[in-house]
């Protein structure tokens, strides 16, 4: 899954792709780079990060996904919103999946709209809102306190009318998370599997690498990024959620040929 942040302040990228052009042209570019999916931002969720409104939300994603499915990329397009009239004008214009960074908690009607869209969804895990999210974060244990949410959310899904086998779990690395949950979850990742739905792993360029290397910046996480990325292959990760789309394609081919050589031509 390849990141296209059309926005003015993302972490990684900010502001370099606001312009929907500029946005288009990179989700193309990831595309031809080997990402099977696009997901498309227009709002930061950043720690710190303030809402951004539907009405800009909607005009900053839509015409990228509407010129993605125009150029006939070669990818499933993403939406990645907490609001329902986003995801709504984002699937009719295209994309097939919602990611929420709030599992469809974000608003009443959520749920309803994502059962009535009948697209995939991605539930993520966060504790608070961007805003307040890593102002001292604390669990009793991290890994079956976030296990408990998203199985909790599933099922609220399934009740709701949501295909179970539509849904997508992620345990949202970086959302009012301290570098040491960041890391028991990402020692941990096959606990999720046992879920038994696909887990999606945003660990890219996220800012754990940062305060284990050198504090460095968010375009210099490449290294850990990858790490991250084959610590998730390795525990039966489906989905990797990406800023670098052809050096993450080359090391989970390279490390999924080691493991099965027999399939590597």
């Amino acid at each position: 899954m390849g990141v296209v942040n059309a926005t003015p302040d993302s972490f990684s990228d900010g502001g370099q792709f606001l312009d929907a052009q500029a946005a288009l042209a990179h989700g193309l570019k990831l595309a031809e780079e080997g990402a099977d999916i696009l997901d498309i931002g227009g709002e930061s969720t950043r720690p710190g990060a303030d809402l951004v409104a539907v009405e800009d939300e909607i005009a900053r994603t839509v015409p990228v996904i509407e010129g993605l499915v125009r150029e006939g990329a070669d990818a499933v397009i993403s939406i990645d919103t907490r609001k329902p009239d986003v995801a709504k004008a984002a699937v009719q214009a295209g994309a097939s999946i919602w990611n929420d960074v709030t599992a469809l908690s974000f608003a009443p009607d959520s749920l309803e709209t994502a059962a009535a869209l009948s697209c995939d969804v991605v539930l993520m895990h966060a504790q608070g809102d961007p805003k307040t999210m890593q102002k001292d974060p604390y669990y009793d244990d991290v890994v079956e306190e976030v296990y408990a949410y998203l199985a909790a959310r599933i099922e609220a899904c399934v009740k709701a009318g949501i295909d179970e086998r539509r849904i997508i779990t992620d345990p949202g690395i970086g959302f009012g998370k301290t570098l040491e949950h960041n890391l028991l979850l990402l020692g941990n990742l096959d606990r999720f599997c046992a879920l038994g739905r696909p887990v999606l792993l945003g660990a890219s360029r996220k800012r754990f690498i940062a305060a284990l290397d050198r504090k460095s910046p968010a375009e210099s996480r490449l290294g850990g990024s990858l790490a991250a990325a084959l610590a998730g292959l390795r525990q039966g990760v489906s989905i990797f959620r990406v800023h670098d789309a052809a050096a993450t394609r080359q090391a989970l081919t390279v490390a999924n040929a080691i493991e099965n050589p027999q399939f590597s031509r």
